[in-house]
């Protein structure tokens, strides 16, 4: 899957590649999520700075665009939050209100499942080239797949369904190396394996964990041969 950056000659048609995803999978669940997701659209149009990947909007002004009251606003800014589709960039204070930005990777990843509802040349465009970032960087020696139980058991299904090759490449090789007081140790198979998934995965690792346990609120790379 490409990762999308709304900038450039293309960056019009990118943007709408989003929105175009984010709707098919927000028609595609119950009223909740319809209703989550067209608040957070409403954002991303009205507000939102595609080149800076930037949003800052106050909750007063942010009810009444959605037309409910700040309590409602602090509930699905929060589950928006946990879902990992947008993050705090910068906190608000007194005289200034917080700066989110958007995950468009994540968001693309959870919305994935909706994309035929679409069409196929959709999906035949976002599944195009992988990024340069991807192709250039890849390991020395595909590591032997590890087969896993409990949570990152339950982790590794996921993110196989998410991404085949990426997983195949870079997450397939690593070895549950336990929970302990809510950070979950992962143990590579060299330093080089370690240190490009602590660069590069590390988010989604964390995220995907978080999804599956509350608990966890921490992801540790360590090597093997540490």
């Amino acid at each position: 899957m490409q990762v999308i950056r709304p900038v450039g000659r293309e960056a019009a048609s990118k943007k709408y590649d989003l929105l175009s995803a984010m709707m098919a999978y927000a028609l595609a669940g119950d009223q909740n999520r319809q209703r989550l997701i067209l608040r957070l659209m409403a954002l991303i149009t009205t507000r939102y700075n595609w080149q800076r990947n930037e949003l800052v909007m106050g909750q007063k002004e942010i009810a009444r665009l959605w037309s409910v009251d700040e309590r409602t606003v602090k509930r699905d800014m929060a589950r928006l939050r946990g879902l990992g589709w947008i993050e705090v960039k910068r906190a608000g204070v007194r005289g200034r209100v917080t700066m989110y930005g958007l995950d468009i990777e994540r968001i693309m990843l959870d919305t994935r499942p909706a994309w035929p509802n679409i069409g196929d040349d959709f999906i035949a465009r976002l599944d195009g080239p992988v990024a340069p970032a991807d192709t250039k960087v890849v390991p020395f020696r595909r590591p032997e797949q590890i087969s896993a139980d409990g949570l990152w058991g339950a982790a590794c299904e996921y993110l196989a369904g998410e991404d085949p090759a990426l997983f195949d490449a870079w997450i397939a090789g690593l070895a549950d190396g336990g929970l302990e007081d809510g950070c979950q140790t992962l143990l590579a198979p060299s330093k080089f394996h370690a240190t490009y998934v602590r660069t590069h995965l590390l988010k989604r690792l964390q995220m995907t964990l978080r999804r599956l346990d509350g608990s966890v609120s921490a992801v540790r790379i360590q090597c093997k041969t540490l």
